[in-house]
């Protein structure tokens, strides 16, 4: 357990370095910046930081072509990839006042499942991520949220 909160510290220093090496410079619009998606656990990391902290950064080259994020409310809710993309640009720069909590469900040479758990003061947000290894990279497939 000791090793791999080592290992999930270092990685989102990492992941927070790159952000703010991302945000040092100013990027025009025709370039694109790539990120380090080579591993599940870089995409991951990415993807919560996107998710939580309100970066923006790679957010095309992190969703899968066939990306859909599913909340359960009081009625399901699906939204798309070129949805969820526009709302989380939107947000950049929010930072959510939650604690996270990453545990892998199931992780495969070529997918990874991830539980990913926002406490906020007043509830909990679960997020069962879908990642999946294709064309040299990991991207999110699948996103579903519920609340408690």
């Amino acid at each position: 357990m000791k090793a791999f909160v080592k290992t999930f510290t270092a990685a989102a220093l990492i992941a927070l370095s790159s952000f703010a090496m991302a945000t040092e410079r100013p990027v025009s619009k025709p370039e694109k910046v790539s990120i380090n998606l080579s591993t599940a656990d870089f995409a991951l990391q990415h993807y919560v930081g996107v998710t939580t902290a309100g970066g923006s950064v790679g957010l095309e080259q992190l969703f899968a072509q066939d990306f859909s994020q599913k909340i359960q409310a009081s009625n399901m809710l699906t939204y798309g990839r070129r949805a969820v993309i526009e709302s989380l640009k939107k947000q950049k720069g929010e930072i959510m006042n939650c604690k996270t909590n990453i545990k892998i469900v199931e992780k495969s040479a070529d997918y990874m499942i991830a539980k990913v758990v926002l406490k906020f003061d007043s509830f909990s947000m679960t997020d069962l991520v879908t990642l999946v290894y294709e064309n040299g990279i990991w991207q999110v497939s699948k996103s579903i949220h519920s609340y408690q």
